[in-house]
């Protein structure tokens, strides 16, 4: 029998759907279900790697993670990545395809549409309940034709829709009633109950709204989430960012991240942020940039734009006279490739620009190739100088995704690869200068690992005189504390009398 669905769709972007389905995830999991999260089409510059070696977008890895399961192609079959000159690379299950503009793009969108219904058929007869998420609004009427990821997939599979609003933007009555208002007489029949997110304060205050919103849309309110700032759970909306970071009022370590317009992946730096006396900032600008201990070049979808932009707005020379200080640098795929001497795009991947000078900080070159490796990597620390002194040995995981082969003497390789999408490998990776101070890395998640990523900032508060002492990580799940909020914040009964399950019995 195909598993029942649910899903969370939205007012607008950024109110906090993806959040929600992580939660909801979680609590079917710790409530005995088998379930699995789904967005049919996903676009953000921060993807994951599945095992088998496919990209999807990585708020859906992260569901599939609060759900217990590993994440897979089908969990996100359409991800766009946002490239220069208004373009997104389209990946159609894992896989790059193309290219495209937004114009094109649409007239794709029939061609896509089974891939979407294939993938969600497949969850549905493979767990009890599927979390199913929105993009944007199901309110944009010049989309709404040729949409594939609202409500023609609550239609689909006649799946009871959660409408979000996000009050803490305000005007989350106008979002919620003017969207209600927008849609047709059969999407508005699947919006079963409305939320309230990011609230601040005491919530009773807000029952007026609570009754005035049930009595103008004759539909419940299944609750009024908080606010909170206590729960890390990684976000993929460049929005994020505006509030990313961490700026505690004193500090022993201050990083700075180069927000690079097409930055990618920048969760690799959020288990920095949550370290004790570690401050980390995204800077645009050298009046930003300061003097910190650590510069982080991170990744980018489109390398050479980016590099152009850090010409443009002075961050290069500013970069170069902090490293002629012995700052400290760090890049990370896109980012290790912009340290380099040289950019070279034989067959035109990137740009019409076939050789482009890098930043000149490691001695390394590399050569854009139209094939992108995406992989989930095991590997370990075979450097012992610098930064990563006192880390020699230390075994990590994480995952690559780029389109470039970098070349580079062996005498400075910082790691070694021996595992690549679940198949022995021998491979090189990565390059520490000669100084120690300089390091690149293809790998992203590496400041996952608690070893690595705590012996890498003693080194640089050694450089300083100083020590630091860390605290030991006690923290519950952060999953389960987000179940536990949301699920004090909603009726349940209500979402289980929606999603039509029996919170007595996993028999569907």
């Amino acid at each position: 029998m195909k598993g029942k669905v649910i899903m969370v769709q939205g007012t607008a972007s950024n109110v906090g759907k993806s959040i929600l389905v992580t939660a909801l995830c979680r609590i079917f999991k710790n409530d005995g279900f088998k379930v699995a999260p789904f967005k049919s089409q996903n676009m953000s510059l921060n993807s994951f790697v599945t095992p088998d070696g496919g990209e999807i977008g990585r708020a859906q890895a992260v569901q599939a993670e609060a759900a217990g399961i590993f994440p897979t192609v089908d969990m996100n079959p359409i991800l766009l990545k946002p490239e220069a000159n208004s373009r997104s690379q389209v990946v159609v299950r894992g896989r790059p395809t193309k290219s495209t503009g937004a114009v094109a793009y649409y007239k794709l969108k029939s061609e896509l549409w089974p891939v979407v219904t294939q993938a969600l058929d497949t969850l549905r007869a493979e767990y009890d309940i599927v979390v199913i998420e929105g993009a944007g609004s199901p309110a944009e009427v010049n989309l709404s034709k040729d949409e594939i990821v609202n409500m023609r997939v609550a239609r689909y599979c006649q799946s009871p829709v959660l409408l979000v609003g996000d009050i803490d933007r305000g005007g989350v009555f106008a979002s919620l009633l003017g969207t209600l208002a927008l849609l047709n007489p059969e999407d508005l029949a699947l919006v079963k109950a409305l939320v309230v997110n990011k609230f601040r304060g005491d919530a009773s205050l807000f029952e007026p709204g609570i009754k005035f919103l049930e009595e103008k849309s004759g539909l419940p309110v299944a609750g009024v989430i908080p606010y909170f700032k206590d729960i890390a759970i990684a976000q993929e909306d460049s929005v994020a960012l505006e509030h990313a970071g961490s700026n505690p009022k004193t500090f022993k370590i201050d990083i700075a991240v180069i927000r690079l317009p097409h930055i990618s992946n920048f969760d690799d730096f959020d288990p920095l942020a949550k370290e004790n006396g570690i401050r980390v900032r995204y800077v645009q600008s050298n009046k930003e940039l300061g003097q910190p201990d650590l510069i982080i070049l991170p990744g980018s979808k489109t390398t050479v734009a980016d590099l152009d932009w850090l010409r443009e707005s002075g961050l290069a020379n500013g970069i170069a006279a902090l490293h002629q200080k012995g700052v400290f640098i760090i890049g990370v795929c896109g980012g290790f490739q912009m340290m380099g001497r040289f950019i070279d795009d034989p067959e035109q991947v990137e740009s019409t620009v076939l050789r482009r000078p890098g930043l000149g900080l490691l001695p390394i070159t590399t050569a854009f190739l139209p094939t992108k490796e995406t992989h989930q990597i095991k590997g370990e620390v075979v450097s012992c100088r610098g930064l990563l002194a006192k880390t020699k040995g230390i075994t990590f995981d994480g995952y690559e995704i780029h389109m470039g082969r970098t070349e580079c003497d062996e005498e400075g390789t910082a790691f070694h690869l021996s595992e690549r999408s679940g198949k022995p490998c021998d491979i090189a990776d990565g390059y520490l200068d000669e100084s120690g101070r300089v390091l690149g890395t293809y790998v992203h998640g590496l400041f996952r690992d608690e070893k690595l990523r705590r012996a890498i900032l003693r080194q640089i508060a050694q450089s300083k005189g100083l020590r630091l002492t860390f605290k030991e990580d006690k923290r519950e799940d952060e999953y389960d504390k987000l179940a536990d909020l949301v699920r004090n914040s909603l009726d349940m009964k209500l979402i289980y009398k929606i999603a039509e399950l029996s919170k007595n019995s996993n028999e569907q």
